[in-house]
């Protein structure tokens, strides 16, 4: 199963409200990705360098392990990532934690394999095809 049927069908089971929600901040986050200096880069950079290496490291190997929105703000501080990710969905920081809590593993998985970051032109073309799903 790809990212985005992951991400469809989160979106799909969790509820209205809270699916929505999913779906806009995965979209979001992707948008904010391609626009961050660092990209994929930067996330895995910071979560590292935030104390959760251990986190990027096995959504990079494929376990998809939920993190709470608290480790997400711990691991992305500092980026402005949950900020501008925000932003593009619509949503307040604090949903884009909940939300990035459970579907950043996904990202990371299919962006930073085995915790190396994805050519940038591989992720907008990526972003593209997140984004249609939910357009």
């Amino acid at each position: 199963m790809g990212i985005m049927d992951m991400i469809q069908s989160l979106a799909g089971q969790t509820g209205a409200a809270a699916g929505t929600d999913h779906a806009k901040v995965a979209g979001g986050f992707i948008e904010a990705l391609t626009e961050h200096p660092q990209g994929i880069q930067g996330v895995l950079d910071a979560f590292r360098n935030n104390g959760m290496a251990e986190h990027v490291d096995s959504w990079g190997a494929g376990q998809a392990v939920p993190a709470t929105p608290e480790q997400v703000q711990q691991g992305l501080g500092g980026t402005g990532l949950i900020e501008k990710t925000a932003e593009k969905a619509g949503v307040s920081p604090q949903v884009v934690q909940m939300a990035l809590a459970t579907v950043l593993p996904m990202i990371i998985h299919h962006f930073a394999p085995n915790g190396q970051a994805t050519p940038t032109t591989s992720m907008g073309s990526m972003a593209e095809k997140l984004l249609s799903k939910f357009a």
